[in-house]
């Protein structure tokens, strides 16, 4: 039996889609050797990921020396190569910075994934080290209302479904326009994003507050940054949330050991399955977020 709450909104109670965030944009191998650059080694843990329990592979392109690259041809590469292995969607990110509009905007509608995360807001964007007592780093993250609708524009007329990658409570908010434009069309997919600092601090209580934010029929998902996330994977799982792992985000597992982006999966999927729910295949995943998949 499953217990009605709220919460779920769009989602589906029993199963639970899981995302794995296979590269990011700023990690690197002197962090953790385990993150793939080329396409070939995006695309096989890509397939990993989605046998242990990954619906969705979210993917920033790399160079082989593992700088950031908005080149078509490059996510064209890592498209054939992850669809030739395996039958996961496809997510590929828009977020950059310094980096114009239409570059980002060239690959979705060449390449055309199953879903663009899409950043629905401006925010400072940094990273504090306590014990340095200085920032990682410290930008501006850069994202304004035109440049959403551009990208909202490119998504729609060719078929790729965005995800709503919101740091704040304000960033939620930000829909309004969109919709009342029909830039936006319900159902919504939402990414809440809590742990860096310049966004919502990561806790449940914060979770809470964003999911009631979201409208009833959105689907969502928590993405945790460091080693918040498994403690806000756990409880989005018990709000019947869907949520999103991988070395994007994070290196480690519940113990503290560096991990890789299949075995972070694997352990996302015992923790839905901890709670009385599945993971999603991808097939089912489409059809929870009205994704319309043509490869199944």
């Amino acid at each position: 039996m499953t217990i009605e709450q709220e919460s779920v909104k769009g989602n589906d109670p029993e199963k639970a889609v899981i995302s794995a965030a296979l590269t990011g944009a700023l990690t690197t191998r002197d962090q953790c050797e385990a993150i793939p650059y080329t396409p070939e080694e995006i695309a096989e843990d890509a397939a990993e990921a989605r046998e242990n329990g990954a619906a969705i592979a979210h993917i920033h392109a790399r160079t082989e020396n593992g700088s950031p690259t908005f080149d078509e041809e490059v996510y064209q590469e890592i498209y054939d190569e992850v669809r030739a292995r395996t039958d996961i969607l496809i997510n590929f990110s828009t977020g950059a910075l310094h980096e114009p509009v239409d570059s980002r905007i060239e690959y979705v509608e060449g390449v055309q994934p199953d879903i663009a995360a899409l950043n629905m807001g401006s925010m400072n964007y940094a990273k504090y080290s306590e014990n340095r007592d200085d920032f990682v780093f410290d930008m501006v993250f850069d994202n304004p209302f035109n440049e959403i609708r551009e990208f909202l524009q490119a998504m729609n007329d060719n078929g790729v479904k965005p995800e709503l990658e919101c740091f704040d409570t304000g960033h939620v908010g930000n829909i309004r326009p969109f919709l009342k434009s029909g830039d936006l069309e319900s159902p919504l997919n939402f990414s809440l994003i809590m742990g860096v600092l310049g966004g919502i601090p990561p806790s449940i209580e914060n979770l809470a507050h964003q999911v009631r934010q979201v409208p009833d029929d959105a689907n969502w998902q928590v993405i945790g940054i460091s080693r918040d996330q498994w403690q806000l994977a756990a409880g989005a799982l018990s709000m019947g949330g869907n949520i999103r792992v991988g070395l994007e985000d994070n290196f480690y597992l519940p113990n503290g050991e560096m991990s890789t982006n299949p075995e972070l999966v694997a352990k996302a999927a015992e923790l839905t399955r901890n709670v009385g729910r599945e993971p999603a295949t991808p097939e089912e995943a489409a059809e929870i977020m009205d994704i319309d998949a043509t490869h199944f």
